[in-house]
């Protein structure tokens, strides 16, 4: 249930427009301009010389930011309302928890920032930019925070961005980058869950947990199918449309980043982080169900880890930040349906599981993000010699 868990770069990030708006240079904006691109197909259109920061207090003031925030916790408010008296029992039920398993739960999370960190440094050095792994998870966690507070994902985009703004780094590349690494994310949760999901239902499936697992395999295949076809069609089928030119040198980059940053020789390190970082995604939750000694729930380690990874799927919802609304009402969906956890357990469960997962983000991410230099350009990120003409913005 995590902010920045999975799933695409967001509605917005894939959104493909007719036209690209005129006003824009088709070589970059002027170092000083304002405008930043919101999609990942509009910052392909340009590269910017220098990305200015962008302004997260906007982006909150935005009408839709704001609709994508009230709307959930609205429907939220009457879901609480409606069921009242029996979740009269749930603060009272959370106030009970363990606060040294609380605390466990907490720390596991957190250790997933540091292999996430390592992770996006591999695959930026693959394609031959080096970043320090403590600055690889300054630059991931602030990400994370931007999810956590506006929709659409924007914290993908906003990721390359704060890369570009304190490095000589390609953004297109580096959009490439963010992307391998979504893709990677994707079979993990699909696989893992499916593993996870049949050691949990070995005895007996429900039609819900079947068609899950249909879901799951789908998605792998989508992606597989999606890659195969961008490495071998895809600048074949760009080529074919009215882009301009500049476009396609950009694309290049970006499906250099996709592509070279996962080679062969490196996919088991690649698979066994990957599988260590979404580890601790169930094995948060398994410690938070411990930290409430709840008799009747027992749904082990794989039924955490399985839902845990259905929750961490719906957070890659667009509509709202960190699918604010979307992701409790698939955990607690799961939990009662599936698990049959009674509703008072399973929303406490929800609950304290946000909050380690989300609110503390918002709550650190506030704190990281002001006194940061990088969401300012100032981080100053060298490199070990003189950037390469592939690695210098275009």
């Amino acid at each position: 249930m995590a902010g920045g868990d999975a799933g695409s770069l967001g509605s917005e990030a894939m959104e493909v427009t007719p036209a690209v708006d005129a006003t824009l240079p088709r070589h970059g904006p002027d170092p000083g301009s304002p405008h930043q691109p919101e999609s990942l197909v509009e910052a392909l259109e340009y590269e910017p010389a220098e990305a200015a920061p962008l302004s997260l207090a906007s982006r909150l003031r935005q009408p839709r930011t704001i609709l994508s925030i009230v709307v959930p916790l609205a429907i939220i408010g009457f879901f609480l309302y409606l069921n009242r008296e029996r979740l009269a029992e749930v603060p009272q039920l959370i106030l009970q928890a363990n606060p040294a398993l609380v605390l466990a739960a907490f720390v596991v999370f957190y250790l997933g920032f540091p292999l996430r960190g390592y992770r996006w440094s591999l695959l930026l050095r693959e394609s031959g930019f080096e970043l320090r792994t403590r600055q690889s998870v300054e630059i991931l966690y602030i990400s994370w925070f931007v999810n956590c507070v506006v929709p659409a994902k924007l914290g993908d985009v906003y990721r390359a961005y704060l890369l570009k703004m304190n490095s000589p780094a390609s953004l297109s590349r580096t959009f490439g980058t963010v992307f391998i690494e979504r893709i990677l994310d994707i079979f993990a949760i699909a696989i893992i869950a499916l593993a996870a999901g049949y050691w949990s239902f070995r005895t007996g499936m429900s039609d819900i947990v079947r068609l899950l697992f249909i879901i799951g395999i789908v998605v792998v295949i989508v992606a597989a199918v999606g890659l195969f076809t961008m490495r071998n069609f895809g600048r074949r089928i760009l080529t074919r449309l009215p882009l301009p030119h500049r476009f396609l040198e950009l694309y290049d980059k970006f499906e250099e980043g996709v592509f070279g940053a996962v080679r062969l020789k490196h996919l088991p390190r690649l698979a066994i982080l990957t599988g260590m970082i979404w580890a601790t995604e169930g094995l948060r939750l398994y410690l938070v169900i411990a930290s409430l000694g709840f008799k009747d729930v027992e749904i082990g380690l794989s039924g955490a880890m399985f839902v845990a990874l259905i929750g961490s799927l719906l957070t890659a919802i667009p509509l709202s930040p960190a699918g604010l609304g979307f992701a409790q009402a698939g955990v607690i969906g799961v939990l009662t349906v599936v698990y049959g956890v009674p509703l008072p357990e399973a929303t406490a469960i929800t609950i304290l599981d946000w909050v380690i997962s989300v609110l503390s983000i918002i709550v650190i991410g506030a704190i990281v993000y002001v006194v940061s230099p990088m969401p300012r350009g100032m981080g100053r990120i060298t490199q070990p010699s003189a950037p390469s003409s592939a690695q210098t913005a275009a």
